[in-house]
């Protein structure tokens, strides 16, 4: 068993180690697919930018925005519901990512544990192909081109920004990123989130609390 965290949570690990992980999966192979594409959906996003204008800008706080509502909704529902057709995204999330990390064993132990954290490419299609594409589709044709770019690039630098954080959350606590000061907050709010009892309760967004704050599931712990 691993030293310092509750036997379950070792046993599961051990379990999902052997049968969840491919032996020739490398962590950070996969972050670097997470991110590396990620940053060139991005930049070949604003690339088609041409002569935005003051009011089209004001698509990036707006899409911001709505990508806390989704990340919200996406976590609240699908990922601590079961919804008939998404119950391998409710697996994946409350039945492994959940028993694999809890409040008292937030660190992963090596690069092989980001298998639990980071989200596979076939859920990333899942939520833009749910939340990003329609939307895009009619802005581009309601608006402007430049307004449905702005919306996915700001969408994308979203999901990354996503990424950042909750892979900090899971960190070592030694770790740089960890000890920020906003970083720490935020992780104290996810933690408390980690806590089985109160999973399917509250604190939902990972990135920022906007939508936690706005339908009163933002929960404190009591180190916060």
């Amino acid at each position: 068993m691993t030293t310092g965290i509750d036997d379950a949570v070792a046993r599961f690990r051990e379990t999902y180690r052997a049968t969840e992980i491919p032996s020739g999966y490398r962590g950070w192979g996969h972050a670097l697919f997470i991110f590396g594409f990620g940053t060139a959906a991005l930049i070949g996003c604003l690339l088609q930018l041409k002569e935005v204008t003051v009011l089209e800008w004001f698509t990036v706080p707006v899409a911001f925005l709505y990508s806390n509502l989704a990340e919200y909704v996406g976590h609240r529902f699908p990922m601590h519901r079961p919804v008939p057709g998404l119950g391998n995204i409710y697996k994946r999330h409350a039945g492994q990512h959940h028993r694999f990390f809890t409040h008292r064993a937030m660190e992963l132990e090596s690069q092989r544990d980001l298998r639990a954290v980071l989200f596979p490419p076939v859920l990333v299609v899942f939520f833009f192909g749910v939340f990003g594409v329609p939307i895009w589709l009619l802005l581009a044709w309601a608006v402007s081109p430049n307004v449905a770019w702005l919306f996915i690039a700001t969408g994308l630098a979203y999901y990354l920004n996503y990424e950042v954080l909750h892979l900090s959350y899971h960190a070592p606590a030694r770790s740089r990123l960890a000890r920020t000061r906003a970083v720490a907050r935020l992780r104290l709010l996810h933690q408390t989130h980690h806590d089985p009892s109160v999973m399917a309760k509250c604190n939902f967004n990972i990135t920022y609390p906007i939508a936690d704050w706005l339908f009163r599931t933002l929960k404190r712990g009591p180190d916060a």
